[in-house]
C-alpha cells in the first residue's frame, strides 16, 4: 500500500471514530451527571472525557517475582530498561487491589505514555535525580514515598531490598474509574475476521523473554517470563485476554542508572506495525498515536479498527 493510500485509510478511520463518538455522546448526554472529585473539579460521568487511573511501576526481575496485584490491572505495559531487562507499568481503572508490588522506579518512557490519561496518578519508588524535575512538571500526580500518605508504602513480602517495597493503593486516596481507559484508543468487541491461528508467541529483549500461550478452555493467554510460568502471589497463572506486541523506536535516552548503564527511551508516539493476539489467533496490525495526548489506534492493514478481547491487555514494546 502506498503512503498516499495509507493516508486515505487513516482518514477513513478518523471519520468513522468521530462519527461513532458523536453518536455515543448524543445517546448518553441526557444521562450525564456531574461528579466532583476530591480536587473540586467537575467531571461529567459518562461524558467520554475519560476518568482517573492509577499507574504503578512494578519490578520484573527474578527476585521480585511473583508480583502482587498485577492480575488486577486493566493494562500492563512491558518496557525495556537498562541492561536489556524489563519493567512493568500496571494501569488500574476498574478496581484497585489491596496491595501492589514490588514497586520500583520510573523512567522517561513513562511520561509520554501516561499523557494519554486524564490526570493519572503514578506510584513509583523514585527516579534518577535529573529525571525528577521532568516528572514534577508532567501532567500527572507523582506519588512516590515521601509524597504519598504515610501508610501507603511498606517493606515486606519476604523479598530482599530493593525488591520488597509494596503499595496499599487505597491509602493514596486515588479515585480510579473504568472509563479512564477510554482515552487509550483501545476498542473492545467481537473477534475480527481473518487472522492466523496461533497458540504461542515469544518476545525477546536482550536480557528478558516473554512467552504467551493460548489456553482454550480458559479463553486466556498464559504468560511466561524468562522461561517460567508467571504466577500471582496466590499461585494462580498470570493471564491476559489480549496481547499486543507493538513495534516501536527504542533508543538511548540521556539518563543512566547508578552503574552507568544508559536508560532506553521507548517512543510510543508515532506509527508503526504490531501483532495482536486474541482468541487463539494472531493479527497483523498498524498502530498510530498522533500526539502524546492521543490514545493509540490499532487497525487492520486494510484500515478497519481492530478490536481487543474483553479483559486484561498486555502491551509489549519491542524494537521495530
Amino acid at each position: 500500500m502506498t503512503r498516499q493510500a495509507q493516508g486515505r485509510v487513516r482518514e477513513r478511520v478518523r471519520v468513522w471514530r468521530a462519527a461513532t463518538a458523536v453518536a455515543v455522546v448524543a445517546a448518553l448526554a441526557a444521562g450525564c451527571t456531574l461528579k466532583t472529585d476530591r480536587d473540586g473539579d467537575g467531571k461529567r460521568s459518562g461524558s467520554g472525557d475519560g476518568g482517573r487511573v492509577l499507574a504503578v511501576k512494578i519490578d520484573n526481575v527474578g527476585p521480585a517475582r511473583p508480583q502482587t496485584g498485577l492480575d488486577a490491572a486493566d493494562v500492563v505495559y512491558v518496557e525495556q530498561v537498562e541492561a536489556g531487562l524489563s519493567r512493568l507499568m500496571a494501569v488500574y481503572a476498574s478496581k484497585l487491589p489491596p496491595v501492589v508490588g514490588p514497586v520500583r522506579s520510573a523512567r522517561e518512557t513513562d511520561l509520554d505514555l501516561l499523557r494519554q490519561f486524564d490526570d493519572p496518578a503514578l506510584a513509583f519508588s523514585g527516579a534518577q535525580s535529573k529525571l525528577l524535575p521532568l516528572i514534577d512538571r508532567a501532567p500527572l500526580r507523582p506519588l512516590p514515598p515521601g509524597k504519598a500518605p504515610g501508610p501507603a508504602y511498606y517493606r515486606g513480602g519476604g523479598k530482599p531490598a530493593p525488591h520488597n517495597l509494596y503499595l496499599r493503593p487505597a491509602a493514596l486516596g486515588v479515585k480510579a474509574e473504568a472509563r479512564g481507559l477510554d482515552s487509550t484508543g483501545f476498542t473492545f468487541g467481537p473477534r475480527p475476521a481473518g487472522g492466523t491461528p496461533q497458540t504461542r508467541h515469544t518476545v525477546r529483549f536482550p536480557s528478558a523473554r516473554f512467552a504467551f500461550t493460548w489456553v482454550e478452555y480458559e479463553g486466556r493467554w498464559h504468560i511466561a517470563m524468562d522461561g517460567t510460568q508467571a504466577r500471582t502471589s496466590a499461585g494462580k497463572p498470570l493471564t491476559a485476554a489480549t496481547v499486543v506486541v507493538q513495534r516501536v523506536d527504542i533508543r538511548d535516552s540521556r539518563f543512566h542508572d547508578r552503574s552507568g548503564n544508559t536508560s532506553p527511551l521507548t517512543r510510543s508516539v508515532g506509527e508503526g506495525t504490531a501483532r495482536v493476539l486474541r482468541d487463539g489467533r494472531s493479527y497483523e496490525a498498524r498502530w498510530e498515536r498522533r500526539t502524546a495526548a492521543d490514545g493509540t489506534e490499532f487497525t487492520t492493514p486494510g484500515g478497519k479498527p481492530l478490536s481487543f478481547a474483553k479483559g486484561p491487555v498486555w502491551v509489549v514494546f519491542t524494537k521495530a
